[in-house]
């Protein structure tokens, strides 16, 4: 029974090996020399403006949650639009498979409209 969980655990630890080889080997090889200028906090060439801790606005996270939220939905169409025509060839499913895309499509619009009457989409 070790015989085939053998293979497996090999390919573990050489995956294991060849995550940790490169950061050991820079611990070890590459210089260590830290001073002012590399230890100081960087971003995009200039000095910070803010504390790097600020909060970010509400809205922000509203449009990234509505954004991966109609961005997924459309994962459901593409699978739907890959088969329409073998979904319009057969007559007992063809109008099932229309409506039912219509349904899916107006949810999606009422919570757009939904969205867009909260303000969810207004950016000041």
């Amino acid at each position: 029974m070790l015989d085939n969980y053998f293979p497996v655990l090999v390919f573990a630890v050489v995956g294991i090996a060849f995550g940790f080889a490169p950061i050991l080997l820079g611990w070890l090889v590459a210089p260590n020399r830290p001073d002012s200028e590399k230890l100081s906090a960087f971003e995009c060439g200039f000095e910070p403006f803010e504390d790097a801790r600020m909060k970010f606005d509400v809205r922000y996270y509203l449009i990234a949650i509505l954004f991966i939220l109609f961005d997924l939905e459309i994962a459901f169409l593409f699978p739907w639009a890959t088969i329409f025509k073998e979904i319009v060839a057969t007559p007992e499913v063809k109008m099932f498979g229309f409506i039912e895309m219509l349904v899916f499509i107006a949810i999606l619009v009422v919570g757009y409209v939904y969205a867009w009457v909260k303000g969810a989409l207004d950016w000041e």
